[in-house]
């Protein structure tokens, strides 16, 4: 019996913990919601790694090569110019997509604008996330879990220490990725408890919500899920076909991740095991010290999309008409200001409010929103944390530095 269960893989526990979940949710509702702190402290241990793995891979990936901050320049540019057309057709899909199924067509809008009107005045503007971006303490940054300040930080020590001769630097390295190593084998231990947390996550979710949940607004839900498979297929699918990404290694090394973004709609609970199960299939780990956590600030290709639909929604429930080029407007102003805010709880809310001030739509759309936003963050985190996977694999591949590894990822982390 114990040898039959110990060959169940990570990915399989976390589908029978999900379902299990979902079941206890439905079955025994104020029992599931009582699960809430196992689901809490899955979410705090994961938490917990994210910014000594981002520090010790990223100041290990760039000071130590030596000199050579051209790669480095080069890596960025490469990087954020793969975020931006990326996203920017992210949107278009959405854009396309609800103008055809219409999805807030005859939705009536009767609740409180209040959520609304308060997630809108956290919206950034343009000046405030370039002074967001610089961190007035590395310990503060850290202890919020503010992924683009520490990587801003980390980089900006990396660079320093590069230009350190001798011992200091030697010593300085050896600690990083010392570190580094030893957060790996820490998120290791705490996917140990990863199918316990996730189905408390599931229950708690459908305990309070019901399966109404996944019935209600579901025009607007399926509209989401939709563009989101479209995007996969269209986009996604080209660009790894393109850039000669492994599919079958990179599906089986992103399954356990997808399902925890899925699940926790958190991309950071997601981050670490993501990280290591791209450096599992070969891809360099300065490169995804780099790319995985900046692109979770600046390559969320569900979320944009998402942003999107939901902009549509919200104008189609309210009667406005807009034209093709208020349309563009709109998705250039989602462009600009959903950069920078993943650390930001409900963040494409916060997004989705402002735009919507911004353009005198109502926001009482938010409100309905709210009602399903649950659903839908699981499938936009779940595409985010893909994206932001592909995307290791695709610098790599630019780079000329991906080196294909034949063991699979997932039997590290079931171990």
């Amino acid at each position: 019996m114990y040898a039959a269960l110990k060959r169940i893989s990570l990915t399989q526990w976390i589908m029978i913990a999900m379902i299990t979940g979902v079941l206890i949710g439905w079955l025994a509702p104020d029992f599931g919601r009582s699960l809430k702190p196992l689901s809490t402290v899955f979410l705090r241990m994961i938490k917990s790694i994210i910014v000594p793995i981002i520090f010790g891979t990223l100041v290990v990936g760039i000071a130590g090569h030596g000199d050579d901050m051209k790669r480095v320049g080069r890596l960025a540019f490469k990087s954020i110019l793969y975020f931006e057309i990326v996203t920017t057709l992210a949107l278009f899909i959405g854009l396309g997509a609800a103008n055809l199924v219409k999805p807030g067509k005859g939705v009536i809008l009767s609740g409180s604008a209040a959520a609304g009107q308060q997630l809108a005045s956290a919206t950034p503007t343009g000046t405030n996330f370039l002074e967001h971006v610089v961190p007035t303490s590395f310990f503060e940054a850290a202890t919020r879990n503010e992924v683009l300040q520490v990587v801003f930080w980390s980089i900006i020590f990396a660079v320093a220490l590069s230009q350190v001769r001798g011992k200091p630097k030697e010593i300085m390295l050896a600690g990083c990725e010392g570190l580094a190593e030893v957060m790996f084998k820490f998120t290791g231990i705490v996917m140990k408890y990863a199918p316990i947390g996730i189905g408390a996550a599931m229950a708690v979710t459908v305990g309070h919500s019901g399966l109404s949940v996944l019935i209600n607004l579901g025009k607007l839900v399926l509209t989401l899920y939709g563009s989101l498979v479209i995007l996969m297929l269209l986009v996604l699918l080209p660009v790894a076909l393109i850039f000669k990404v492994p599919l079958r290694p990179f599906i089986r090394a992103v399954k356990a991740p997808a399902l925890i973004a899925f699940s926790t709609t958190s991309s950071e609970a997601a981050l670490p095991s993501a990280m290591q199960a791209m450096e599992g299939i070969g891809v360099p780990r300065r490169i995804v010290a780099f790319v995985m956590p900046t692109g979770y600030s600046f390559n969320l290709d569900g979320s944009t999309l998402y942003l999107a639909i939901a902009a549509m929604f919200a104008a189609q429930a309210a009667g406005v008409h807009l034209s093709i080029g208020q349309q563009l407007l709109m998705m250039l102003t989602l462009m600009l200001t959903s950069k920078g805010v993943a650390a930001v709880p409900r963040a494409s809310l916060v997004i989705l409010s402002g735009t919507l001030a911004t353009f005198g739509l109502p926001l009482e759309a938010v409100a309905i929103i709210l009602g399903v936003d649950e659903l839908m963050d699981m499938a936009r985190t779940t595409v985010n944390l893909v994206g932001n996977c592909l995307a290791t694999v695709v610098m790599a591949r630019w780079e000329g530095e991906f080196v294909p590894v034949v063991e699979e990822p997932e039997a590290s982390l079931a171990a």
